[in-house]
């Protein structure tokens, strides 16, 4: 329960406070956080400073529409800990961004969903509200396109709902591809036998699979042919049946691997097509195919695509304020392009 305003005038500063009434005390160190590191993270976000007290906890700031945002953002975080959902910090500044861009009311509607437990035990959560979209998606689509940058959660979630699909015995397969292009470098020749050429660029997608199934159960899988990870070249020819398929870096595929293999899915098969299209390392007189299918295939019944933005990058909090600072030298690149082309 949230009490009415109060105004204070303090050091000749008016001031607004609201109150939020808890349960306990753990109920406040929840919320706050260890040291009150969430508290801190929103008092430099909202200009606002956040106290306990007997009852709960105290909002003063002198900006009202500010005071009400922090509130907003800790009732919320207070509802979803009542409901088991632990606070982080990636969930404490998801809602606060979401409060700075004036979206706050969609990211309110947002309940983390489990998907599956790691090798460690830890639960595995849609962390955003695009990321839930995601997840829905992939549940509810026989093919889902999933475009977004760095730090979205695109692969391991797909990772994640493979795994699960395979545990739960709805597939017999899991299958992980992605094209094998240097990012903008050429690496010259690399010693070994063919699977040590190609184990760099599949590093990504083991790393998903020793973290989700611990590299024993991941290993032994591999040997059975249970799961596959392997270039997209290698996916010509074949009909991929009973299997849970990702298709990952897609950015990278061409126009014709792609279409080679969307045509690979079988029945009682499932796909997820990941990638970035800000980040594409193929020859510049080369169509990336992704985007082209993303289109292409939009209308298609079964077929789902979602778009992932720098509000659903679950990475250092730095990653966001880079995809940000890139996107706005693009804006004010193509701005600069199309007035020059006026002129």
């Amino acid at each position: 329960m949230i009490n009415s305003y109060t105004e204070s005038m303090e050091e000749n500063k008016r001031l607004f406070e609201k109150y939020i009434d808890l349960d306990s005390p753990e109920e406040a160190l929840a919320l706050l956080g260890a040291c009150s590191c969430h508290g801190d993270i929103v008092e430099r976000a909202l200009s606002v400073d956040c106290d306990t007290t007997a009852e709960g906890m105290v909002i003063r700031g002198e900006d009202k529409r500010k005071v009400d945002a922090a509130v907003r953002v800790f009732e919320r975080l207070h509802e979803l800990c009542r409901d088991g959902t632990p606070v982080t910090e990636q969930l404490v500044r998801y809602l606060l961004d979401s409060a700075l861009d004036n979206t706050l009311s969609e990211a309110e509607l947002f309940t983390p969903d489990l998907i599956c437990v790691n090798a460690k035990g830890k639960p595995v959560l849609s962390k955003t509200a695009g990321q839930k979209k995601y997840v829905d998606a992939i549940r509810n689509h026989e093919l889902t396109f999933a475009i977004g940058p760095a730090g979205t959660g695109k692969t391991y979630l797909a990772v994640a709902m493979a795994v699960k699909a395979f545990r739960n015995h709805d597939v017999s397969r899991i299958i992980l591809t992605r094209p094998a292009v240097e990012a903008g470098e050429n690496l010259g020749f690399l010693p070994g036998d063919l699977q040590n050429k190609v184990d760099p660029y599949m590093r990504p997608l083991y790393d998903s699979l020793n973290d989700l199934m611990g590299f024993d159960t991941y290993h032994r899988h591999l040997e059975r042919g249970e799961i596959e990870v392997s270039p997209l070249a290698y996916m010509r020819g074949r009909t991929l049946d009973d299997a849970f398929i990702i298709l990952d870096e897609a950015q990278n595929s061409t126009r014709e691997q792609m279409k080679m293999f969307l045509t690979r899915i079988g029945y009682n098969a499932k796909a997820v097509v990941t990638g970035d299209i800000t980040q594409i390392d193929l020859p510049r007189s080369t169509r990336s195919g992704l985007s082209d299918a993303a289109n292409l295939l939009k209308s298609v019944e079964g077929i789902s695509s979602v778009e992932l933005s720098e509000r659903d990058v679950v990475r250092n909090p730095l990653v966001q304020r880079i995809i940000r600072a890139y996107e706005k030298a693009d804006m004010q690149k193509n701005k600069n392009r199309r007035e020059g082309y006026q002129r």
